[in-house]
């Protein structure tokens, strides 16, 4: 039952991920470090009020003191996320995160075989060989490595595997995150503040940052929540909702130019998640056989 609650809440994670880059191109007046910055400082202060109104804020500093070497690891892999994506919003490169976010299930695939000794099929093998045909093409045809693809699909599986490890609910583990953050981010306001250089001043900026808090809390509770109940395999099968939507924002709403060389790579990634997904579902099944008659054999 519980990987039947973590699902949906990875689904609900992907589509809000999906979507984002809508909110963020709002703001590509500003910089991506600034832009970070107050997503920073607006999310602490959106989980600190949760945490406040549930009774649990006295909990956040025990947290970091007694894992702070897994926490401060998940605020590295996230902000360079965080930092990677809006910068590829603001220079019309969000078919190049979107294919980031497309690697990054199958990169899922491939840590949970390494760290966490999950098995793997000889269709996700398949799988995760044309992932890696797909972004060597990529690099051959537009004769230049995906770097900002290959960074995202790498951080965020870092992140998952990362949140694994740490033994706080979604909400108390997200905020220790922010929290050992915010003085990095507090004194970037300072610089910028200090040498003129803050663009974000009016009015709209402002409230539209703020909204960066509810706006990158609630995914992020919804996949911490997800990515521990469920295995590496099923968290990386889910996530392709956030760059299917991605790379339709990018295609239909930015108009951003899609040669023949993302045609193949994209293709090889579509082509090798139907090929991990059919294996998935197999091997759901076959645990739910198993499982059904394990229970009637008990009971028999």
């Amino acid at each position: 039952m519980s990987g039947f609650r973590g699902i949906p809440a990875l689904i609900a994670a992907g589509t809000i991920w999906g979507l984002s880059p809508l909110y963020y191109k709002l703001l590509e007046h500003v910089p991506p470090a600034e832009v970070l910055a107050h997503r920073t400082v607006w999310s602490f202060i959106f989980f600190a009020l949760l945490l406040f109104f549930q009774g649990r804020l006295g909990q956040l500093v025990p947290l970091v003191r007694r894992q702070w070497r897994w926490i401060a690891l998940a605020s590295i892999m996230i902000s360079v996320n965080w930092f990677l994506f809006i910068y590829a919003i603001q220079v019309d490169r969000v078919i190049e995160a979107s294919l980031g976010y497309y690697i990054f299930p199958l990169v899922a695939v491939a840590m949970g075989r390494l760290v966490f000794k999950e098995r793997l099929g000889a269709l996700q093998w398949i799988a995760v060989a044309l992932a890696v045909l797909a972004v060597s093409v990529l690099t051959v045809g537009l004769q230049v490595v995906p770097a900002i693809s290959l960074v995202l699909a790498t951080t965020f599986g870092l992140y998952g595997v990362i949140k694994k490890q740490l033994d706080a609910g979604p909400v108390l583990s997200v905020t220790a995150e922010v929290f050992l953050l915010l003085p990095l981010f507090i004194l970037t306001f300072a610089y910028l503040a200090g040498t003129a250089q803050l663009q974000a001043t009016s009015a709209r900026d402002i409230t539209i940052l703020m909204c960066s808090g509810p706006l990158t809390a609630g995914p992020l509770i919804l996949f911490t929540v997800g990515a521990r109940r469920v295995r590496m395999a099923t968290v990386g099968l889910v996530q392709y909702i956030n760059p299917t939507l991605q790379f339709s924002c990018a295609v239909i709403v930015f108009g951003e130019p899609f040669t023949r060389w993302h045609a193949i790579a994209f293709s090889l990634i579509w082509v090798a998640l139907a090929l991990y997904s059919f294996s998935a579902f197999g091997r759901d099944r076959s645990a739910r056989k198993n499982a059904s008659e394990g229970y009637a054999s008990q009971t028999g």
